[in-house]
């Protein structure tokens, strides 16, 4: 049976394929508020040449926008890899309940991996974090992509 985080990180491999189409590095985001999806973002760092255009600050910036606050209280994040140092710090300025991700990232990882910005003691917020959901689609869209950029 699948689970209700499955479904949602379902919805975050849809927008991680988005960019993979569009040539970016194939990460996917959605911000779920009282059971429903209010934001969707996937990489646009190449397009916009912006580099802070990752999955995670599209979403927030949408569903900040949706929501009418810069406060995000109460909800979630999925995401198709873990947090990087900046969008970890930005979840954490946002206030989201949850952060839950697909694959770890050993090199940036900002959840857990390599440091751990979302439940750090000295910030006046920490976020629940969940790691691993369907974290074997979401490495191979990852693997996929780079293998294909090393054989160009």
């Amino acid at each position: 049976m699948i689970k209700i985080d499955q479904i949602y990180m379902l919805e975050a491999i849809k927008e991680a394929r988005k960019a993979f189409d569009e040539d970016e590095v194939p990460v996917g985001a959605v911000v779920v508020h009282e059971g429903r999806v209010i934001a969707r973002g996937h990489n646009q760092v190449e397009r916009l040449k912006d580099p802070t255009a990752h999955a995670e600050m599209l979403a927030l910036t949408s569903a900040a926008n949706y929501l009418g606050s810069k406060w995000l209280n109460g909800a979630a994040l999925y995401v198709t890899i873990e947090p990087c140092l900046m969008c970890a710090g930005a979840l954490v300025l946002a206030r989201l309940k949850h952060v839950y991700f697909g694959a770890g990232d050993p090199k940036t990882g900002a959840c857990g991996s390599v440091v751990n910005i979302i439940s750090h003691k000295k910030l006046n917020h920490r976020i629940k974090v969940k790691g691993g959901i369907l974290e074997k689609e979401c490495g191979s869209l990852l693997s996929e992509f780079f293998k294909k950029k090393r054989n160009k």
